[in-house]
């Protein structure tokens, strides 16, 4: 935010500079005839209204986050906090204060002329038409902002794009490998505690060339990181000091980020999902709406990972594992199925989400979608005490898995043996 407004603040320096030099260009006269002379009155209002806008602006943004804290997630809150639009509208506000102050002090030393406060006339126009044009556009961002439905939009839109840039490079342009590292390698742990942020799998690249080195990436954007939990496995003679140049391509933080953690956006949508169906809040209807997002960014990233070319390796010396069908699985419904066990509309909803997951591109999603299906409906059968519920849910099932099948057989033919 501190950029735009600064650029606000240059503006009012700049034009006031301008109309000082102007009055010695423009005729005299102009200014009074199109009512410049009036310029210090429009920017006293202009000034105070600014002050008021910012400050019920900004209190209305942290009512937001706390709003998505309380009824989303904490962990959503950050993607409200780090949102583009909120933060160019309030610099926008904060900005125009300073050209209002600015102006003012530059009136208040006389150095304009009459046709000085022509140039400051201008410009205090086209600053009274961006905050017009941002004050509508405010509006109608601020009657949604922080809403539960607006805070499921962000996270989807966030952790989709997260998975697009992932599947562009799904290796992170290390050679694949199964994620087992070899036997005679040698296991770098981690200095510190914190979430994996970031690999730098070109500087991992560069130090294992250097000393003809074979790495073996053992973790992901997003893994827990523990001295005794090995980030890497390394195949040739380690010294201390390459330990230490490993380990500094590790970017190791206090939480996870969506941008390289596909995993985590699906984590937070499931957070929300499962505090929707805590006896507080009771209110299924938005688990069912987390689960319809769920089950779009899956087949999204099934249609993502299906459709990615095999590039050109640039690290040969780093080996890396993909993201596993099995763990985005595990981050979204493992929790759900677990707190949604006894609801009966919960369950029939998951049992449609995964009849269309099945429907997916590779078979590996497919056999995930069957496995969470059946371990959901067995901890629904055993939680549900009514027995019309339990003979309901097991003809939807049962109907479902039918329907599932007869959409994945063609493709089943379809693919080579």
């Amino acid at each position: 935010m501190w950029f735009r407004s600064t650029l606000y603040g240059v503006l009012g320096v700049a034009t006031a500079l301008a109309g000082a030099g102007a009055k010695f260009v423009l005729p005299e006269g102009l200014a009074t005839q199109i009512g410049a002379d009036s310029v210090g009155n429009i920017l006293g209002i202009l000034a105070a209204s600014m002050l008021t806008v910012t400050t019920f602006a900004l209190s209305t943004m942290v009512a937001a986050y706390g709003s998505a804290s309380t009824n989303a997630t904490p962990r959503a809150s950050r993607l409200l906090i780090e949102d583009t639009r909120a933060q160019g509208t309030l610099a926008t506000f904060i900005g125009a204060f300073l050209f209002s102050i600015v102006g003012l002090i530059a009136l208040s030393t006389g150095i304009y002329g009459d046709s000085g406060r022509l140039v400051l006339f201008g410009a205090t126009i086209a600053v009274i038409i961006v905050i017009t044009v941002t004050l509508l556009r405010a509006i109608e961002q601020f009657s949604r902002f922080g809403r539960l439905g607006e805070t499921v939009d962000l996270v989807e839109q966030a952790t989709l794009k997260s998975m697009k840039q992932r599947a562009e490079e799904p290796f992170l342009g290390a050679t694949p490998y199964s994620g087992v590292a070899p036997s005679s390698t040698v296991d770098v742990f981690a200095a510190d505690v914190g979430h994996v942020e970031h690999i730098d799998v070109q500087r991992l690249n560069a130090v294992a060339e250097q000393h003809d080195l074979i790495i073996y990436v053992t973790c992901q954007p997003g893994t827990f990181a523990t001295p005794n939990r090995a980030l890497l496995s390394v195949r040739g003679t380690l010294h201390d000091d390459q330990r230490t140049q490993l380990l500094a391509a590790f970017t190791i933080g206090g939480s996870r980020r969506i941008e390289n953690d596909p995993r985590y956006g699906l984590v937070v949508l499931a957070e929300i999902g499962v505090r929707a169906l805590s006896p507080a809040v009771n209110d299924p209807g938005t688990c069912i709406t987390v689960i319809g997002t769920c089950v779009r960014l899956l087949l999204k990233w099934d249609a993502l990972s299906s459709e990615s070319e095999a590039k050109d390796v640039q690290y040969p010396f780093v080996h890396m594992a993909q993201l596993d069908v099995d763990d985005l699985f595990e981050d979204v419904f493992a929790p759900i199925s677990t707190d949604a066990a006894g609801s009966l509309e919960v369950n029939i909803r998951l049992q449609k989400a995964f009849a269309a997951l099945s429907a997916g591109c590779s078979s590996a999603t497919r056999q995930a979608a069957r496995r969470y299906a059946d371990l959901s409906l067995e901890r629904a059968l055993q939680t549900l005490r009514f027995s019309q519920d339990r003979d309901k849910l097991r003809t939807i099932a049962a109907l479902e898995h039918r329907r599932a099948q007869q959409a994945v057989a063609p493709q089943a033919a379809a693919e080579p043996n």
